[in-house]
């Protein structure tokens, strides 16, 4: 039988999530990003992470919730991103807002502690970003790949505190981002509330007819 063709939605769905980074290098380089256009650059590619970290976070909820088991396919696309849009974040704070100047980098890990926060958040990106890859969950075993990947929880609160520190006044923006967390953290928290109570419920019963 002759294979059915489906539409190519990846190559659509990789471009959409490349498109900002295209989008600020050509701003960038045509003079479009205002007066201070690494500023932007840096403000830009952090916010995008964390949209990217958080969408990766709605994909299971919106599996479970609307059952829609088609956008798991663009979870582990969707999560690179979120490595991708924070890597670069960082590659531009060092490299280009900073020229490498390793010490003054350090003072600002040290003094300032949205620059701690983030960069601990980044670390912990890494292992996620390496062990993405579907031969690695069958390396290291899909419990222990679970249990590694659950960091993404507080890698995502982290970028939450993270701009909440950045920003001076205006927090209308990160106050955005962690209402969206609450309710993805909280989809979560619910859905393993009937497992507890049944759980002990059993308990309960089981303890009560000895």
């Amino acid at each position: 039988m002759a294979r059915k063709r489906t539409f190519p939605y990846k190559p659509i769905v990789f471009l959409a999530c490349l498109a900002p980074s295209l989008w600020l290098g050509f701003g960038m380089f045509n003079g479009m990003l205002g007066a201070n256009p690494i500023e932007t650059v840096l403000r830009d590619l952090g916010d995008w992470g964390l949209r990217f970290l958080l969408l990766g976070l709605a994909i299971s909820s919106v599996r479970r919730v609307l059952g829609w088991a088609w956008v798991m396919r663009y979870r582990r696309m969707i999560g690179l991103f979120a490595f991708f849009y924070a890597f670069l974040h960082l590659a531009i704070y060092v490299g280009v807002d900073h020229f490498f100047d390793w010490a003054t980098i350090w003072k600002d890990i040290v003094k300032r502690p949205y620059i701690t926060i983030g960069m601990g958040a980044l670390l912990c990106l890494i292992p996620l970003a390496i062990t993405s890859p579907k031969v690695m969950v069958r390396k290291i075993g899909g419990a222990r790949w679970k249990k590694l990947h659950k960091l993404v929880y507080p890698i995502a609160i982290a970028g939450v505190v993270h701009f909440f520190l950045l920003v001076k006044a205006d927090i209308r923006e990160p106050m955005i981002y962690a209402v969206i967390l609450a309710v993805l953290l909280g989809e979560r928290f619910y859905r393993k509330l009937p497992l507890s109570f049944s759980s002990s419920a059993t308990r309960s019963a089981s303890s009560s007819g000895r």
